[in-house]
């Protein structure tokens, strides 16, 4: 019986694949037989993430900083060049902020945006350039519920999420011809480090009462790295501009 998510011979770019929910999504893949482009800012932390993947050897460290936004159409186009055509990418980096909008500042809302939101528009603009993709690609953004529920003192950080989700309706619709894909993860509350981040900024009762709203308590990891992989594989190959919600129920009680 073939196996719909099967992705040997697939190359996949993984950007914030040095931790969190990055490193879980490369190590998924890598059990479904994908070549992986391991791509964060720190060299030594990719290597900690590809010597834990299956068949380490196979698999590319591509240190680069998000923040450099505008050379990252080039950078792949060099990575293309060197390790051939991908067939789909996943944007993991990103920024967690839990800042009130009495006390955020131009320069923190710039720098959330482009990691979390231009570093995606020019990471898919570089996997459109010739050379650069496989016939039938595919693009998964990894945003939040966030960008479809309101929370205090998350305004920036859900914006940059509900921008990814516009994102990518608009260009699922521009690169259906091509083909590419393009779709978009958006997880509740999962236990990584982000969590602890939350824990430090906000009072426990907070933190209480936003997890019981994931009716499913709240979610792992490899939850969120198998809505991946169903998108990357064929089993999402007639889909397109749609955002699957990984969150334990969390929107429904909204």
């Amino acid at each position: 019986m073939t196996n719909p998510m099967d992705l040997t011979g697939k190359t996949i770019l993984i950007t914030g694949a040095s931790a969190g929910l990055g490193r879980d999504a490369a190590l998924f893949l890598s059990q479904m037989g994908a070549r992986l482009v391991l791509v964060a800012r720190n060299a030594e932390t990719l290597e900690q993430t590809r010597s834990g993947l299956v068949a380490p050897d196979q698999h590319i460290v591509a240190p680069y900083d998000m923040l450099d936004a505008a050379g990252i159409p080039a950078w792949i186009k060099t990575l293309c060049a060197d390790h051939g055509p991908l067939n789909g990418l996943v944007h993991s980096a990103g920024i967690a902020q839990l800042t009130p909008v009495s006390t955020i500042n131009v320069e923190q809302m710039e720098k959330l945006m482009r990691i979390n939101v231009t570093a995606a528009m020019m990471l898919t603009k570089g996997l459109r350039q010739k050379n650069c993709h496989q016939p039938m690609a595919s693009v998964v953004f990894l945003a939040s519920v966030a960008g479809l529920v309101g929370h205090a003192a998350r305004a920036s950080y859900s914006a940059s999420k509900g921008a990814l989700i516009a994102m990518t309706r608009a260009l699922a619709r521009e690169l259906a011809h091509i083909p590419i894909r393009v779709n978009c993860v958006a997880p509740g509350q999962i236990e990584t480090a982000m969590l602890d981040t939350f824990h430090d900024q906000a009072p426990s009762e907070a933190l209480d009462a936003m997890i019981k709203l994931h009716l499913l308590g709240l979610g792992k990891p490899r939850q969120v790295s198998h809505a991946i992989g169903f998108l990357l594989a064929e089993t999402g190959s007639w889909i397109t501009g749609t955002t699957l919600v990984v969150d334990g129920g969390y929107s429904s009680t909204k």
